[in-house]
């Protein structure tokens, strides 16, 4: 029963990570693809939340379509003690869109915090930067801003594959 109740979940897991259907009770279409019905799909989602395995939910926009042109990774090289402070500070900028620490590779990196805004054209991008900076005195720390040049793929994150729900179903 175990080994089919995880079966069940990985497949809830595939079918919503390709997003959720565009109705009012998206669940209903996810619990016909798999097999279920609505009651266990969300009992199933409750249970990965509580868990810990869902943080959220949340929307790809493909801001490229919408007249976004402008990607500007913000990348700073910040003192160890004060990075979180900071990065929690930047990351409630409704211009950034992501904020995340990474670590330093020296000698040629020396940036260890990254914050993605998005703009209709670079100007733009870079007058949101300026501004990020002054307003949390951080213009005299060493930063750069990367501009994407091209846009290859954006979606949300894989879990998991159908070969893997293919192989949960033989050993179920």
């Amino acid at each position: 029963m175990a080994n089919m109740t995880h079966t069940m979940t990985g497949a809830i897991i595939e079918a919503m990570q390709g997003g959720l259907p565009l109705t009012s009770r998206p669940f209903v279409q996810i619990a016909e693809r798999v097999g279920t019905d609505e009651q266990t799909v969300i009992e199933t989602v409750r249970e990965l939340r509580t868990a810990g395995t869902i943080k959220r939910f949340g929307v790809v926009v493909r801001h490229h379509e919408l007249g976004y042109r402008a990607n500007g990774m913000l990348v700073m090289d910040l003192p160890d003690e004060s990075v979180e402070t900071i990065a929690e500070r930047l990351a409630e900028d409704p211009a950034v869109t992501l904020c995340y620490r990474r670590p330093r590779r020296p000698p040629a990196w020396p940036y260890n915090l990254f914050c993605m805004i998005h703009g209709r054209d670079r100007v733009g991008v870079q007058r949101k930067v300026d501004a990020l900076l002054i307003a949390n005195d951080l213009q005299d720390r060493e930063s750069c801003v990367l501009f994407s040049r091209k846009r290859f793929k954006q979606r949300g994150a894989i879990y998991v594959s159908s070969d893997t729900a293919a192989e949960a179903n033989i050993d179920g």
